[in-house]
């Protein structure tokens, strides 16, 4: 039942993604504004290909894992309380998980050097929002296990994680103005811009998916005031997925061989990432 709700989910929201974008490059060549680069494009589509590759060769096991998990949670949650407050307590969770994976995946060197994948872009487009690390489905692991633990449903945890995966494409544009209202509760794609922004007073900042309420509670926020400058401190300056997706580790595996102290070995690679590119 989980595989079908997912999929059915994806069946659903694959066409508005595609509606999406077609309007976006409408739109961006109505104003010449050109937010699309064929190069950047077809990098994007090789990271996305072995992310994809990557989320369907674990996903069975993960989901086994969760329910395995599942037998020694802590709070019986399902049982007491009604379906609707599980479901939206599930969403908050997964945001506040995903706020603390995401924000250790710029401040923990081996975490960036596979997060890194998703801000070599230079443009800011929907399609950006598929430029996903080959291993970012493995790197999340050891933060989402906590959920089924604490007693939320594995099932409605796949479920509500794709929906919230969805949401995340909707911030990634240049087409959106800010949102009045909604700006103080959701991520929306102005804060989203400030995420992928190399501007000194937008890095690290903005590490929510669907809600902002985390940054501002965490001291994590930055509203978008300049013009975004997307990209890293230094840009790749590659369009090839295989180079982009282990640069930061041949760099870091470098480093690790020319130390001979364990301690500088674990700062390089559990401390914050090199300076010289976006953290």
């Amino acid at each position: 039942m989980t595989e079908l709700t997912v999929n059915e989910i994806y069946a659903i929201g694959a066409p508005i993604v595609l509606a999406m974008i077609f309007i976006e490059i409408l739109i961006s060549n109505w104003q010449n504004k050109k937010y699309y680069k064929r190069e950047d494009t077809l990098c994007t589509i090789g990271l996305v290909s072995g992310n994809i590759m990557m989320a369907f060769a674990i996903k069975g096991m993960v989901l086994a894992f969760h329910f395995y998990l599942y037998q020694f949670r802590v709070f019986d949650l399902v049982a007491s309380m009604p379906l609707w407050v599980t479901w939206v307590m599930t969403f908050i969770m997964i945001d506040l998980v995903f706020y603390i994976y995401h924000r250790m995946s710029h401040r923990v060197r081996f975490l960036w050097a596979i997060h890194l994948s998703h801000h070599s872009s230079e443009e800011m487009n929907f399609a950006v929002s598929f430029r996903q690390a080959w291993f970012g489905p493995i790197s999340k692991i050891p933060f989402f296990m906590i959920l089924p633990l604490l007693g939320f449903d594995p099932t409605i945890i796949a479920v509500a994680g794709v929906i919230s995966t969805l949401w995340g494409i909707v911030g990634h544009t240049q087409i959106v103005g800010k949102l009045g209202p909604l700006e103080w509760i959701f991520n929306t794609p102005s804060h989203h811009r400030v995420h992928h922004g190399s501007n000194a007073q937008y890095i690290d900042k903005n590490y929510g998916n669907l809600l902002i309420i985390w940054d501002r509670m965490f001291g994590t926020f930055a509203c978008e005031k300049e013009s975004v400058k997307f990209g890293l401190v230094n840009n790749v300056n590659t369009y090839n997925p295989v180079k982009i997706t282990f640069m930061a580790w041949s760099s870091m595996i470098q480093e690790v061989k020319n130390k001979n102290n364990l301690s500088q070995v674990l700062n390089i690679i559990f401390g914050p990432p090199n300076t010289r590119v976006k953290k």
